[in-house]
């Protein structure tokens, strides 16, 4: 069935000028998806437009929802996340904003007493724009409730929400997966992990225990549980118990994510209706007099990496490239890099684990697009029955993840297998967005929130916006959105503060700070200007040329034909993450922050190198 889903004339308005609010009635129902560890090289549609072949560069994938929505709508291939790990960067889109102007660089418990902090995207759409929300699976952007009971609580963003952990697996409703255990009345007994079967069976084993070591019992039950779902530990890094690799427990359909979107259609399936979820708890379907934003937040591929039998059996079939890496990277790599190496190796893997890892990971990614048809299959759905239009917003993955390049398997760092991402934009108006487009220049993570905004219905350009960093995809695809010769971002964890700039040719990365995590509450916006400002040895940079580098593994900062340009582009993100509304909070009290502001408007989305600072010649490899 064929609907007019906007008034042409009207749509050229909103395009053009951003300032007409679209009308009820044709305000769409929006689908925000987002996969979590998933890199863009996992969809054939990317590796087409990237490489010119279905395969990753390191062999076999299958995507044929996500290729099916690529041919319906845009691909944007350079589309690069602003902090390469969950918190963070999911912080980052759900507020529009950069981590270094929302000061959520890590792990954050944020909460919105600061007098800086604006709405999220989702409260925006539900307190101004007249949307219904609801959000499955994982979602969190770590807003909390502040003041006392603080906890996970998401103060007016949802109508509706399934988390796959605090719904699904806390009622038993999962799979194989680690979390903390307690007892009834919540004291702490300590780390477990449960493998959910389909007989019903439930083993569990602690890793730690508050009251003592892990009995003879936890490690019967662990050996069990690894040899029978063939289990690869992440045993070469500082966490040895994640599960890089191995089968699940369960069947394809009942599997966390899959359970997810059985929540999701059940929803659906009930607009205006009450029922009950999978464990039973009343709830209503959405309002059908109100448009909708369904937000999708898959798990997968992140890990436990344990992709059903039925996909495994198939990928095992296939024999994969492993990344080249030589120990040589990591002699040239500054300190700070050094130990996110140490922290995060995978090279002493086997050459039979390196290739299971690399398996299982892209298995995995094919059982999420599977679960995606179903999705996207009963939104549209319930879209057409309303007689409204849509939008489909679909995020590659949050950041990206390393299947041995640069040596680890794991996310958190400058290089691309980290922070380059890819999005993809369908809409029922092809006018609006174009069917089988690809987009090739730089677009971030933060151009999330104003998309789904201006698709509500607001207007960019109004002041309650103007804390928004990005731009509208749809007005990037019209011309209508600035240009960028780069990307930034930054956060903190695993080996402390570390900023990145990106264009099409130099990865440029450094670290901001001089605490080796969090910043000291009594430490923040203290000596701000210390990347600028300290010996270029201890700020530890990183700078790679794509053109006679595209692996990324030879660090050139301090080879003799790059210091210059070092040294300038330590200044320009220097400058753009330190002095350009940077905000550093102590999250612990109400309303205590810093705002850096001694390089206004250094974020001018411009680089303009001096052409002396760019070698001419390939570097000798």
């Amino acid at each position: 069935m064929k609907f007019n889903l906007f008034c042409i004339s009207s749509l050229l308005i909103l395009i053009s000028a951003g300032n007409v609010h679209a009308a009820p009635e044709t305000q769409p129902n929006i689908l925000w998806i987002v996969t979590d560890d998933q890199r863009p090289d996992s969809l054939q549609a990317y590796n087409r437009a990237v490489y010119g072949t279905d395969h990753s560069p390191l062999g076999y994938v299958e995507s044929p929802t996500a290729d099916a929505l690529a041919a319906e709508g845009t691909l944007f291939v350079n589309a690069f996340n602003n902090a390469p790990a969950c918190g963070p960067s999911r912080g980052s889109f759900h507020a529009g904003r950069y981590p270094f102007r929302h000061g959520h660089y890590a792990f954050e418990l944020t909460h919105q007493e600061p007098d800086f902090v604006r709405p999220t995207v989702t409260q925006f759409l539900r307190n101004d724009y007249g949307y219904t929300a609801a959000t499955f699976g994982k979602a969190d952007s770590y807003i909390f409730r502040w003041g006392p009971g603080q906890g996970f609580h998401d103060p007016g963003k949802w109508d509706h929400r399934v988390h796959f952990k605090n719904d699904l697996q806390k009622q038993g409703l999962g799979d194989l997966f680690a979390n903390t255990a307690y007892t009834e009345d919540w004291t702490k007994l300590g780390v477990a992990e449960w493998a959910h079967t389909p007989d019903g069976r439930v083993r569990q084993h602690f890793f730690s225990r508050v009251d003592g070591p892990v009995t003879d019992e936890d490690r019967r039950v662990r050996a069990e549980i690894e040899e029978e779902f063939d289990i690869l530990r992440s045993y070469t890094r500082f966490n040895k118990n994640l599960i890089l690799g191995g089968v699940n427990p369960m069947p394809a359909n009942e599997t966390v994510d899959a359970r997810v979107v059985r929540e999701f259609k059940n929803y659906l399936k009930k607009p205006g209706r009450p029922y009950k979820t999978l464990w039973g708890k009343p709830v209503v379907g959405p309002d059908p007099d109100k448009p909708l934003l369904m937000h999708l937040g898959f798990h997968l591929p992140h890990t436990p990496v344990l992709p059903p039998k039925s996909v495994r059996d198939r990928f095992q079939q296939h024999k994969y490239k492993v990344p080249k890496f030589s120990l040589a990277e990591v002699e040239k790599l500054p300190a700070q890099l050094k130990h996110m190496y140490q922290t995060m190796t995978a090279n002493d893997y086997t050459d039979a684990e390196k290739q299971q890892a690399i398996q299982d990971y892209y298995a995995f990614c094919a059982h999420g697009d599977a679960l995606l048809a179903d999705a996207v299959e009963a939104f549209k759905t319930y879209t057409e029955k309303q007689g409204r239009p849509w939008l489909i917003v679909y995020a590659v993955g949050d950041h990206g993840w390393h299947l041995g390049e640069q040596g680890i398997m794991a996310k958190f760092g400058p290089w691309q297998q980290s922070v380059n991402n890819a999005v993809i934009l369908v809409s029922s108006d092809k006018d609006l967005v174009p069917a089988g487009a690809v987009h090739r220049g730089i677009v971030e993570y933060v151009d999330l929130a104003p998309t789904i905004l201006q698709a509500a219905g607001a207007d960019l350009s109004e002041k309650k916006l103007s804390h928004l960093d990005g731009f509208s995809l749809t007005d990037t695809l019209h011309g209508q959105a600035p240009a960028r010769d780069y990307a930034v971002g930054e956060m903190s964890l695993v080996i402390g503060h570390r900023a990145y700039l990106l264009t099409d040719r130099f990865r440029f990365s450094m670290k901001t700070r001089p605490f080796p995590g969090k910043i000291p509450a009594d430490k923040i916006g203290e000596n701000i200007k210390w990347a600028l400002n300290a010996p270029v040895e201890k700020v530890d940079l990183a700078l790679y040329d794509l053109e006679s580098d595209p692996l990324e593994r030879r660090n050139v900062a301090d080879h003799p034909r790059y210091r210059e340009l070092a040294a300038f582009l330590r200044d320009k993100l220097g400058r753009v993450v330190l002095g350009d509304g940077r905000v550093e909070v102590d999250w612990s009290k109400a309303n205590t922050y810093t705002v850096s502001d001694f390089a206004e408007g250094a974020h001018d989305y411009k680089l303009e190198i001096p052409e002396d600072l760019i070698p001419q010649k390939l570097v000798a490899k």
